[in-house]
């Protein structure tokens, strides 16, 4: 997988737009404002002083590249942009336990990007490359001899006083002695056009996917500009990374890697799981593994497989619940047992968190000289500890001009957590709380210089008026940079980063999610661009052996459940939409049987409270009783909105697995069930608008289901998601002939239209019986016909089918599981249309409750021997 799309080789030299000094004129003056006085203007190369400076070459290149037209057309990219952005469901999973149905906020993306040129980055990748080797050694000795405690060099108080620092890792020996694996450094550039260190991450920093993501997006919409600039690509780094963690892993090149994530309630869930399947890993929670034996297995419909190295994007206090946080439902028991072990390998190895503490920064040159014996290339803002006396007196009279940063995480934080403060910002009466606050408790405060951020070009979008208003408007600018991993004890920097815009407190005081908008980074290389890709090239038969994707335990659940939910919704849908219709269409007939029939069916699914007037009593009632539920629930744990929320859920814990699409289209149903509960109308205008909206949602529904039948791979996961939709069908669909049988209500014309409908096969039925009303074509149809997908047999075949593939049986060997399947398609026509002395079809309720009770019996063994993991796996062997 490359940065762009594919594309012919460029001309040599881009048109020229700026030949003349009235298109000079016209379009500087439409470009943008420079930079605000004083601070560095990206898009002109210096610190901003008159208006009318001249772009850098970069930016004059790339709107050369551009052309008029192509000038003219931004707003248009712009709004492909957007809407790439919205049909990804590009978002942070922000979860709120107050509102769990409520949308996640968007990352942000700028359409023009951040361009640097050869000679710049090649001062950041030095810079970068020193610090990593520096910061590793300083791991290697702080968890060895601790030489830098003894020396004075690092005071213990910012490491074993920091809550980041792991005693359970002492002594610990690393494969290839590398501590740090990814690592990520905030840079901001100041009015001297130099480059400088804010804040470094070293457990496990995100934004590897976003920025990705990004690439991919903005280099679509400037092909010729990012082939004409040669900006460099960055699937080399990538593809360090996960070489570098095989080769140093116990396995070796036979590795199993898998990336680590909290989960899909995590911030930055979205990333995690473009990032696992852009580097082609398995996409783990901590219940996907087990320890045993000091050993770390993946639980899969399999059994238990050796995992050989983790990229972790799991902090490290949540690791590992037998030694560090108890209350962790987040990591691994016995985890760290395994590290220490050398059985596998952690990406980043833990302990490293205390790095991350502003009050370390301002003793990393004096670290460099000891263990490197060198200068730092790449300065850091100016930051004081308050726990050094000195340093807080110099400090705190600099408090009006500088940044005030806790020391420590919030747990331990004095007076606990608070966002950086701008001390430019604090009227006198709050600089002075502040002094007496740090005066107080003054190790638990750094204090760094506030220097002022560069500007960066943004698109603000269409001029409005004529008066030609700037159209690229400067904002502030961070940019962070990733070092990765690429060999033992060596780093490569990703040519590029995860580049913000925003204010300065959005960009100083608020996480990713919401610290303003990203920018695509562009490295301009003097060199050859690296024509790397992820996709592997070259594959023989001996590499297709076997070559199945693993599927965890969690995985497969959660594809089961998909599959149970869908179909559910779907049938609940169906009835609903058979309900209101019918409910609607009622005259003055007294007590119809479909209307039996509707009520219990409603009651039985849930789809109306159980205090609900009968649906043939008081059908008005009954249907304002049904639109009630669907914006308000029945209480009762069921219903459609249960069905969807459980649906969405699911998806969203396997999005790595389903496209874009499928994705979107779950989105959408569940929200659409949302809008219709939030919908600002009165209550009568929303029943009016029930019928609709069902109708809608079973569109969407049926597309959901085409998509999981025709667009996924048929592997086990498939296989569990078609057998978790196949239990609900047979269950459902027992049901309702249950119920039709059960008080005589087939005996009614309108009720057989009405199970007919339920069953999706009236079109079939009409076609091969015209307008018979008889029971014994009905049940050939619905339950015997194999090859109606809508019949119980054919639910039936398909279940054993499904089942045995997952098992692996040979031929037309069945599963264990299919055992307590009825044999539907075997009960015969003639016993199940006879009826007792009192006129009941005693043999056929015999058998339907005999389904429907199968059902949930075949749903309780397969989450016992796939999800469970109860009994030991005895093939999970170390391999």
């Amino acid at each position: 997988m490359g940065d762009a799309a594919q594309t012919p080789p460029s001309p040599q030299t881009p048109p020229t737009l700026f030949d003349s000094g009235a298109d000079a004129a016209e379009l500087g003056a439409a470009l943008a404002a420079p930079a605000v006085a004083g601070r560095y203007d990206e898009m002109r190369g210096a610190a901003a002083v008159l208006q009318s400076a001249a772009l850098a070459p970069a930016w004059r290149e790339f709107f050369n590249w551009l052309g008029s037209v192509g000038f003219a057309d931004l707003d248009r990219r712009a709004d492909a942009l957007q809407r790439r952005m919205r049909e990804n469901a590009l978002a942070y999973q922000l979860h709120d336990t107050q509102k769990q149905g409520a949308a996640t906020p968007p990352w942000s993306l700028d359409l023009l990007p951040l361009i640097l040129g050869a000679q710049d980055w090649s001062v950041i990748e030095h810079g970068v490359l020193q610090r990593m080797r520096l910061l590793n050694a300083v791991l290697r000795d702080v968890y060895g001899p601790q030489e830098v405690l003894r020396r004075g060099l690092l005071p213990p108080a910012l490491v074993t006083g920091h809550p980041g620092y792991l005693r359970p890792m002492c002594g610990a020996r690393v494969a290839g002695d590398t501590w740090l694996h990814v690592a990520a450094f905030d840079l901001a550039r100041g009015p001297d056009g130099q480059w400088c260190l804010l804040a470094q991450h070293t457990q496990g920093p995100s934004g590897l996917g976003y920025l990705l993501e990004n690439r991919v997006i903005v280099s679509r919409l400037f092909p010729r500009a990012f082939r004409g600039l040669r900006v460099q690509r960055l699937a080399a780094s990538y593809r360090a990374l996960l070489e570098s963690l095989q080769e140093m892993s116990p396995a070796g090149r036979n590795a199993r890697i898998v990336l680590l994530t909290p989960g899909p309630y995590a911030a930055t869930y979205f990333e995690h799981a473009y990032l696992a399947r852009y580097l082609g890993l398995t996409l783990v929670e901590g219940g996907d593994l087990t320890a045993r034996d000091n050993h770390v297995y993946l639980k899969t419909l399999r059994g238990l497989e050796p995992v050989h190295g983790i990229l972790r994007r799991v902090d490290d206090d949540w690791l590992d619940p037998l030694e560090l946080r108890s209350d962790s439902v987040l990591g691994v028991p016995g985890l760290l047992q395994a590290v220490r072990a050398g059985n596998v390998l952690l990406a980043n190895v833990p302990g490293s968190g205390f790095l991350e503490s502003p009050g370390v920064l301002g003793f990393l040159p004096g670290l460099a000289q000891a263990l490197l014996g060198e200068t730092l290339a790449l300065p850091a803002v100016h930051s004081w500890w308050c726990g050094e006396q000195a340093a807080c007196n110099e400090a705190l009279p600099l408090l009006g001009r500088s940044i005030i940063r806790p020391t420590y995480p919030a747990s331990v934080q004095a007076g606990g957590s608070f966002d950086p403060v701008i001390g430019a910002r604090l009227t006198p009466q709050q600089l002075a709380d502040w002094r007496a606050r740090i005066a107080a408790q003054p190790a638990h405060y750094t204090i760094q210089a506030d220097l002022p951020l560069s500007q960066a070009p943004t698109w603000a979008g269409r001029a409005q008026g004529g008066d030609g208003g700037a159209r690229i408007v400067p904002r502030p600018l961070l940019l962070r940079v990733f070092a990765l991993v690429d060999g033992a004890g060596s780093w490569r920097v990703l040519p590029g980063g995860l580049a913000r815009v925003g204010s300065r407190e959005a960009l100083f005081n608020a996480p990713m999610p919401r610290g303003g908008s990203t920018v695509d980074a562009w490295v301009m290389t003097d060199g050859v661009v690296d024509p790397t890709t992820l996709l592997q090239t070259h594959l023989g038969p001996e590499d297709l052996v076997e070559r199945q994707r693993t599927i965890s335990s969690r995985a497969a659940e959660n594809l089961f459940w998909l599959g149970r939910y869908t179909e559910r919704a779907a049938n609940l849908t169906r009835l609903g939409l058979a309900a209101l219709e019918r409910l609607r269409g009622e005259d003055d007939v007294e007590s119809p049987a479909h209307l039996h029939l509707i009520d219990a069916l409603c009651r039985d699914s849930g789809l109306v409270p159980p205090e609900t007037p009968h649906a043939a009593e008081a059908p008005n009632a009954f249907e304002q009783a049904m639109s009630d539920a669907l914006t308000l629930g029945t209480g009762s744990g069921v219903g459609i909105a249960t069905c969807l929320s459980g649906m969405r859920s699911a998806a969203a814990a396997i999005r790595e697995r389903l496209s874009r699409e499928q994705w979107r289209l779950i989105d959408d149903a569940a929200q659409l069930l949302e809008a219709h509960a939030t919908a600002g109308e009165s209550a009568e205008e929303r029943d009016a608008d029930a019928l609709q909206m069902l109708e809608r949602l079973n569109l969407l529904l049926s597309s959901i289901t085409g998509a999981q039948v025709d667009n996924m791979t048929r592997d086990d996961g498939w296989r569990l998601l078609s057998i978790g939709r196949q239990i609900d069908r047979i269950e459902f669909l027992s049901r309702v002939l249950l119920f039709a049988f059960e008080d005589g209500a087939i005996e009614k014309p309108d009720a057989f239209e009405l199970v007919l409908e339920l069953f999706d096969s009236a079109i079939t039925f009409r076609s091969r019986f015209q307008r018979c009303f008889d029971v014994a074509p009905l049940l050939s149809l619905v339950l015997l016909d194999k090859d109606n997908p809508r019949s119980l047999a054919w639910v039936e075949q398909t279940l054993r089918g499904r089942l045995s593939k997952v098992d692996r049986n040979e031929r037309d060997a069945l599963s264990e599981l299919a055992d307590g399947i009825p044999e539907i398609g075997g009960w015969p026509l003639q016993a199940l249309c006879e009826t007792d002395a009192q006129g009941r079809h005693a043999f056929l309720l015999a058998r339907l409750r005999e389904s429907s009770e199968a059902a949930w019996e075949l749903s309780n063994r397969i989450g016992e021997r796939y999800f469970s993991h109860v009994r030991e796996a005895g093939r999970a062997l170390w391999g």
